[in-house]
């Protein structure tokens, strides 16, 4: 199972650009709202140079990064949470998203219209927002009718149940995200999560810019980096129409160059994926099993054993132990039999927490 980003907001703000830009697919792009019904979906590399840095150590037959997919959803409109625009739609595929890219408009372009006819980044984040959030609450009404039938009936589970998404739809209507009302544990939080609400989600901005702002900002620039530092959340800055030029650049040294003359040490679609990594609180570990070295990611904080099912469910059920070596021992040693000789390969057993870099072999029992 992957790790899913979806590339939400406004009509016509360049989310089918820069899409196209990431995935070097042929997403159509088109100069009016709605021009995306079915969500694309693209799996991209995500940049690692410790997997560079083994691979040119190991020279294993097959290198295989992380990845993480993203999908392009349609535009959202005021109201979609009573169905106008393609409302239910869009909303439904956002559930089944890990993380949010939320694109905003800060450039002006007279042939590409807005749909409110304005450039107003905070505004066009408001809409956006709210309609997440009035869904949300739907969703808590829905479940609240739901309880309320058992609770009336003297059920002490539906009881609790109900006064508990009654509190979180309060929040909402106040104006703040799921994330912010996340219970601490116990049932609360079995039920918090069960509801899969849409503002419960990791969420990245994204600043896309005319060339002038990326190079100079602006107050639209401005604007956008408020509203992420008030959520707490990642944000980036990037101009999509040249992500796309680059994108579409075979040879690397010429992307490069392009690079330079901006004065950009790396493209804006790398840093969206890197901060799409850190709002999912991801870290990574890597396999060296036969002729793959393989890197693979997992929430913060993850047991051994359930690292290990992400190779395959038959790792976690017959788990015994793990061999590890953080990545910059690893380096030193120079291989994985070295670093067993010096000492500084560890065995960890069910409990231990793989840690960002670390380089497993797991054992099993069949």
């Amino acid at each position: 199972m992957g790790f899913t980003c979806g590339i939400v907001g406004l009509p016509n703000v360049g989310k089918s650009t820069l899409f196209n830009a990431l995935t070097c697919a042929s997403a159509k792009v088109n100069n009016y709202p709605f021009c995306t019904i079915e969500p694309n979906r693209g799996v991209v590399p995500v940049p690692d140079a410790r997997l560079e840095k083994l691979a040119g150590m190991l020279r294993p037959e097959k290198v295989t990064p992380t990845t993480l997919t993203f999908v392009d959803v349609a535009g959202l409109v005021k109201n979609a949470h009573e169905g106008e625009g393609l409302g239910n739609q869009f909303l439904g595929h956002i559930r089944d998203l890990d993380a949010v890219v939320h694109v905003v408009r800060c450039f002006a372009k007279d042939d590409v219209v807005h749909v409110d006819g304005r450039i107003d980044p905070k505004a066009d984040i408001e809409v956006v927002e709210t309609e997440l959030l009035l869904a949300d609450a739907e969703t808590c009404e829905k479940r609240i009718e739901k309880a309320g039938k058992k609770a009336r009936a003297g059920d002490r589970e539906a009881i609790a149940e109900q006064g508990a998404v009654e509190a979180l739809r309060e929040g909402l209507l106040a104006g703040k995200p799921a994330s912010a009302l996340r219970p601490e544990g116990g049932e609360a939080l079995e039920t918090f999560k069960s509801l899969f609400l849409l503002t419960a989600k990791p969420v990245i901005f994204l600043a896309n810019v005319d060339e002038t702002q990326l190079k100079e900002g602006g107050p639209e620039v401005d604007a956008v980096r408020e509203a992420a530092g008030e959520r707490r959340a990642e944000w980036v800055k990037i101009y999509a129409d040249m992500e796309a030029e680059i994108a579409a650049l075979e040879d690397e040294a010429e992307a490069r160059v392009f690079l330079e003359d901006l004065g950009l040490e790396e493209t804006g679609l790398n840093a969206l994926i890197r901060a799409g990594y850190r709002a999912l609180d991801l870290v990574t570990f890597y396999t060296t099993v036969g002729p793959e070295l393989r890197a693979w990611p997992v929430p913060r904080g993850t047991p051994a054993p359930k690292a290990a099912g992400r190779i395959h469910t038959d790792f976690e059920k017959g788990f015994i132990r793990a061999e590890v070596v953080p990545f910059e021992a690893f380096v030193e040693a120079g291989s994985e039999a070295r670093a067993r000789e010096s000492g500084v390969l560890r065995v960890e057993g069910k409990s231990y927490e793989v840690q960002d870099g670390d380089v497993i072999r797991f054992k099993f029992a069949t």
